[in-house]
């Protein structure tokens, strides 16, 4: 009798720093630039000047934002390296004591020494594996791909500036900033509900929560500046 076997297909989401650094991005220039614009239109800033302001803002933002994300980047790589020599020199230094740090870290695995003995042994033989293993399991370190430092500034960069520009659009084809700003308002609140709602989806948060949560930020931001700034102008 012919059987037939089925196979398992697992999913994972396996693109978690792409999506966070577009969320880092997108996020901050949904919101920034729509607050900046809400804040000039409050002290009754023409459009011309709202579209001025908020591009250089946007130009300003991107960059120091995608220069934070190249660093932080660049700082868990030396981390991770700097981590490699350490382990490198105690497994030449101390191999004993390093052995018995695997022997421990299987064990927490629920392994019997008869199990996880020949496993130590057998890595003791391999000193790029051990140490591959005690920074992944003992260090809980990843090894860094080589370019994600200029990856992450230029997906955070490209997100912010993405973000930026939906609030300022109807500044641009709208001269009366307050009713650019009605406008604005709108097409920022639907993006920030969108945004959030599709973050909730990719970090596996509820995305309806994800959704409101990010749209009441960005019209808090927004609700404020104009705030101040009508206060200030009065």
């Amino acid at each position: 009798m012919a059987t037939h076997e089925s196979h398992h297909v697992e999913k994972h989401f396996t693109a978690g720093e792409f999506v966070r650094d577009v969320v880092i991005g997108m996020s901050d220039g949904l919101t920034v630039p729509f607050a900046l614009a809400a804040g000039l239109s409050g002290a009754a800033a023409p459009s011309s000047i709202v579209v001025t302001a908020g591009l250089a803002e946007v130009a300003a933002g991107s960059i120091a934002m995608g220069l934070g994300g190249y660093l932080a980047a660049k700082s868990d790589a030396d981390h991770y390296w700097s981590e490699r020599k350490r382990e490198e020199k105690e497994i030449e230094d101390v191999p004993d004591t390093e052995a018995a740090e695997v022997a421990e870290i299987l064990e927490n695995f629920g392994l019997q020494p008869e199990e996880y003995w020949p496993v130590v042994n057998a890595l003791r033989k391999r000193p790029d594996a051990w140490v591959d293993f005690m920074m992944r399991f003992e260090l809980g370190l990843e090894k860094p791909d080589p370019g994600r430092a200029l990856q992450s500034a230029l997906t955070i960069a490209g997100a912010y500036i993405v973000g930026g520009i939906i609030p300022l659009f109807p500044y641009i084809v709208i001269p009366q900033a307050l009713e650019a700003l009605k406008i604005s308002v709108g097409v920022t609140l639907v993006a920030l509900l969108v945004f959030g709602f599709v973050k909730g989806l990719f970090t596996g948060t509820k995305p309806l929560a994800s959704a409101i949560q990010t749209a009441v930020i960005g019209a808090v931001a927004s609700a404020a500046a104009f705030g101040i700034a009508r206060a200030i102008n009065n």
